[in-house]
């Protein structure tokens, strides 16, 4: 699959040749669901938590006689059948993480950047750097090559100039190489790389 290469400026700077074992496979939403359904569960924090009847400070006395009042039998106020009792099957502290397999990730990987090149959602520029931080600056740049809401894929270092210029502008998102996953990519309409983050795929999908 061949691909033209714009500067940010909205030039041509030739062309890209992308592998089709990454960018030109047929999406499975199955592998990408279950991708997205992993990262969320990973990322969710579990901090909730509600008290169970032995975390209640209150009396355990035998609040009355167990025969003769007509009424239920209750040896304790802790209990959740009372207004202030613990709460029963609450909620505890822990981990939503669940397992995927690690080639899975990876395939789901592949899919979800497959699917923004079929779609015609793919962009490539030749790099992401500016020499001052101007926000002003850059959206003159992303108005010149039509992008509103996209996710910008640099190199392992990112341009601090470009890093900080797109930090306030809302719906886009700018991430080095490292930190590409099949959310982020889903999220945004438009996925934008950089000449060294496809080397960088290729390099890790050889």
């Amino acid at each position: 699959m061949e691909l033209k290469v714009t500067t940010l400026e909205g030039k041509e700077a030739g062309s890209v040749q992308l592998s089709d074992a990454i960018f030109g496979l047929e999406p499975r939403e199955d592998i990408i669901a279950r991708c997205v359904q992993w990262q969320l569960n990973k990322r969710q924090a579990g901090t909730h938590k509600a008290k169970g009847r032995a975390e209640i400070w209150r009396t355990g006395k035998k609040m009355y006689k167990q025969k003769g009042t007509g009424g239920a039998r209750h040896g304790s106020a802790r209990v959740p059948q009372f207004r202030g009792g613990g709460r029963a099957f609450g909620p505890v502290v822990r981990s939503h993480a669940t397992d995927l397999p690690k080639k899975v990730r990876a395939l789901a990987l592949k899919h979800a950047l497959s699917a923004k090149a079929k779609d015609g959602n793919l962009v490539v520029i030749d790099k992401a750097a500016l020499e001052a931080a101007k926000t002003k600056a850059l959206l003159g740049h992303f108005s010149g090559l039509g992008l509103t809401n996209a996710l910008i894929i640099d190199g392992a270092e990112l341009n601090n100039g470009f890093a900080a210029a797109a930090r306030n502008i809302p719906n886009m998102d700018v991430l080095p190489i490292q930190g590409i996953n099949v959310y982020d990519i889903l999220r945004r309409q438009k996925l934008v790389l950089t000449k060294a983050a496809i080397d960088a795929l290729e390099a890790r999908f050889k």
